[in-house]
């Protein structure tokens, strides 16, 4: 069994359901509305024991009642939340999500997930020194992130950054990292002074990016590779960022090769999105090995 550790955030998603979105200035009227846990950090933290990790989340929620819904899912879901503590003074995050037109649309409140800092993190240095991979997203801090991969290229652990929500990083940090995995969007902010083409070659085997609908591309050293995706019926898109990330790290923490690590991935992506929800989707091992 592989060992994961999961920086990141956890949330409550407020998530709307509607035939269009509105117009600046527009009031329309909606078709359901759901609270759902969610946020990168948890989602992520979820897929990967779901798909049979021994997952540890470093985190913080609110002390309120998001909060605790947020730790009883985890706990729910076999992830270990002995280093997810509650911030006393503040909320939980929140994500405000629109279904809409066959995608979604998100605003993220941070609330707690500000406070997950470098401090916060240094008190789990035996946990991160001893995982297999660690998996953090931007929905936190930037100083965190720039923290974990030092700490987890001095303490030689293989680090995963899912650069979502999009914002610049360091050199260091795009250095420092093993993999990381931008969309489209997120990967033209990241590098915007080169061609995907160009972005690719010069960071082989550790930039992947995903495209939607029509898979994965990557450098393999040698050429260019884009690993096809699977067509499903889709319900809710929300989470299947997530879910590959999740999937990736566990497939990589396994020894899996690139081309077949990358492979299922996308095939636990593809589940996710045939259910209501981030995590609602979110498919078991058996069920990804399955369908395989």
């Amino acid at each position: 069994m592989s060992n994961i550790v999961v920086i990141g955030s956890s949330s409550m998603d407020l998530v709307v359901t509607s035939s269009k979105r509105p117009n600046a200035g527009e009031t329309i009227i909606g078709e359901s509305f759901k609270t759902v846990p969610g946020g990168k950090g948890a989602n992520q933290a979820v897929a990967a024991a779901r798909l049979g990790a021994e997952v540890y989340m470093i985190g913080r929620v609110g002390e309120d009642s998001f909060g605790k819904t947020i730790l009883e899912n985890l706990k729910q879901n076999h992830v270990n939340i002995s280093n997810v503590e509650p911030v006393t003074h503040i909320e939980s995050g929140t994500a405000h999500i629109t279904l809409a037109e066959g995608d979604n649309s998100i605003i993220v409140v941070k609330g707690a997930n500000d406070y997950v800092t470098p401090q916060f993190v240094e008190k789990a240095i035996k946990l991160i020194k001893n995982a297999n991979i660690v998996l953090i997203q931007q929905e936190i801090p930037e100083e965190t992130v720039e923290y974990v991969a030092d700490l987890c290229h001095q303490l030689g652990v293989p680090l995963l950054l899912n650069p979502a929500p999009a914002r610049k990083i360091s050199q260091n940090v795009i250095e420092k990292a093993s993999f990381i995995t931008p969309n489209e969007h997120e990967a033209s902010v990241l590098f915007n002074d080169l061609t995907k083409g160009e972005a690719l070659k010069k960071f082989p085997n550790k930039l992947f990016i995903t495209e939607g609908k029509q898979g994965v591309r990557y450098f393999n050293g040698e050429k260019e590779i884009i690993i096809p995706t699977y067509k499903v019926d889709t319900v809710d898109t929300t989470g299947a960022g997530d879910t590959f990330n999740a999937a990736f790290a566990v497939a990589l923490s396994e020894g899996m090769g690139m081309q077949e690590s990358v492979r299922f991935a996308n095939r636990a992506a593809s589940l996710s999105v045939t259910k209501f929800g981030a995590q609602g989707g979110m498919p078991s091992r058996e069920e990804v090995e399955e369908s395989l």
